[in-house]
């Protein structure tokens, strides 16, 4: 029997879902696309994410594969699975892929971005799509402490560990930088794979020098420290976006927006 790999590229708001992963009893982004694929092609694949994002996490350009018996056009692939998905999820584009492609492990960079609301009230728009901080932010600050993340780092202080365990907590990051639209801070991140939570928990310290209660200074002694104890807290999921997954011969992202 022949079997056909597609890959495709999902911008979702996630607001109302707990995250990438099936779930049994609750919406999941997994879940949404399993269903669409069964619907449209009377077959349920698992869908392999290049990301497992977080509950209330969103993404311009998530990258999921999946495998299917039927040989389907890659360009007819979206508007098939945009007709039955929930208006929150949308296939951009959709490529075949060798049989040997797998969404995450053939992965070799992601990019994600951060978004802050710094000002007095939220507009009711960007609810649960920003992380809200009414205090005012040293902007400067924070662009200062930012190159000390930059390069290649055991990031062990900013590790969330999941149930299994980590072979390594050493990743390359190779751009940290903060962007000031009015009100909004735009922080991007880019490297070979983050660890568990490891943007939030970053954007969480990053913060702190932002309020005064962390110098820039401080930042590479508790990235050094190699210690979650060593670092704050984590940011909330609602700022965080996945913007671009890099492979070897490609980069799939999206530059449309929901």
């Amino acid at each position: 029997m022949t079997i056909y790999c597609y890959s495709v590229v999902l911008e979702y708001d996630g607001r109302e879902y707990y995250g990438w992963q099936r779930l049994k009893d609750k919406p999941t982004i997994q879940g949404a696309m399993e269903s669409a694929i069964e619907i449209v092609f009377g077959q349920r694949p698992m869908v392999q994410g290049a990301g497992r994002t977080d509950r209330g996490a969103h993404a311009r350009a998530q990258v999921a594969g999946f495998r299917l018996r039927e040989d389907c056009r890659p360009a007819d692939l979206p508007a098939r699975l945009n007709e039955v998905l929930p208006a929150d999820i949308r296939v951009r584009s959709a490529r075949r892929e060798d049989e040997s492609f797998h969404a995450r492990s053939s992965a070799v960079g992601k990019e994600y971005e951060y978004r802050i609301f710094n000002a007095a009230e939220l507009p009711a728009d960007l609810q649960g799509r920003v992380w809200y901080v009414p205090e005012s932010l040293d902007v400067e600050a924070m662009r200062v402490a930012l190159p000390a993340l930059i390069g290649r780092h055991d990031f062990a202080s900013f590790a969330t560990r999941p149930k299994f365990k980590q072979k390594s907590t050493v990743r390359d990051l190779r751009m940290a930088q903060l962007e000031r639209q009015g009100s909004l801070l735009v922080f991007r991140f880019q490297a070979d794979s983050f660890l568990t939570h490891m943007v939030r928990n970053l954007l969480r310290l990053i913060v702190k020098v932002g309020e005064g209660r962390v110098l820039p200074a401080q930042v590479r002694p508790i990235l050094q420290a190699k210690n979650r104890a060593a670092a704050p807290g984590s940011a909330p999921a609602s700022g965080l976006y996945l913007m671009r997954v890099f492979y070897p011969e490609a980069v799939l992202s999206s530059d449309e927006s929901l």
